[in-house]
């Protein structure tokens, strides 16, 4: 089957072959069967890929990351609710399905269109046909009463600040009490989208908007907002980084390069 999808969109693609591909190495940061399984559906000439390793390792060690920060969010909030903001074709739901209680997959229409194809509603788990800027999602969730951890992964970059400071500022009021895991791009990537390794190969050639350097930054778009705890991807599986590893333990380009998961805090109910 074909995807049909262009610009923003397409970039779900990259992550889907990234798990697969790295759940076929020897000894695998993470391991994603159904990804792999998926993959295999699609008609897409995911080749183009094959030589992107820094992205494999870095969606690797990102997913290691988000999987161990979601789980820990819900063995400490127990009966959470849990939505994926620009989810794609993430597989998370299946991976953690025996923490969840209530977990929503958010992405564009033609995104859950395409999700629908591999995965199906059930008691616990949906997908949400939408924006992550448009606001009927955010009544639906908040009317649960349930704590909400949010999670963007791989999205957010490629919006501007003047797109996500409101967009964070909306969700801390709506979900006080709640949290957020969000990646991060450096700044030195905003706008080098043709030199990345894998997002330069997509046809419809994205770009990334937005990075930061200092990711406490985030904590002064909204009074509501803390950050509670970040990770560097390069202080895991140094091994896999190869080159670009050794070029991360000098101190101004770690600080420059670094790509970051981030635990916002929302303020108090």
């Amino acid at each position: 089957m074909t995807t049909g999808l262009s610009g923003i969109p397409e970039t779900l693609l990259i992550p889907l072959w990234a798990r697969a591909a790295e759940t076929r190495a020897a000894a695998p940061i993470v391991r994603d069967t159904r990804a792999a399984d998926i993959m295999a559906r699609i008609d897409y000439d995911f080749a183009r890929f094959d030589r992107a390793w820094l992205t494999q390792v870095g969606v690797a060690v990102r997913t290691k990351i988000l999987d161990r920060a979601t789980r820990a969010y819900l063995d400490r909030v127990p009966g959470a609710t849990v939505v994926s903001l620009g989810a794609g074709l993430d597989t998370r739901h299946a991976r953690l399905a025996p923490r969840v209680t209530r977990w929503y997959d958010l992405d564009l229409p033609e995104v859950i269109a395409l999700r629908r194809r591999f995965f199906s509603d059930t008691d616990r788990y949906r997908m949400i046909p939408a924006s992550m800027f448009a606001t009927t999602w955010m009544d639906r969730v908040a009317a649960e009463g349930t704590p909400v951890l949010l999670i963007a992964e791989g999205v957010l970059p490629y919006f501007a600040e003047t797109d996500l400071k409101p967009l964070l500022a909306t969700l801390a009021e709506r979900f006080r009490g709640g949290e957020m895991l969000l990646q991060t791009l450096p700044p030195a990537l905003v706008g080098r989208g043709r030199y990345h390794d894998s997002v330069r190969r997509l046809d419809g050639r994205p770009d990334f908007k937005w990075g930061v350097t200092d990711v406490q930054t985030l904590a002064g778009w909204h009074s509501g907002l803390s950050v509670a705890e970040h990770w560097n991807y390069f202080d895991y599986h140094k091994d896999r980084w190869r080159w670009y590893g050794r070029l991360m333990t000098v101190p101004a380009l770690r600080r420059r390069m670094s790509r970051r998961i981030v635990r916002l805090r929302f303020g108090e109910a």
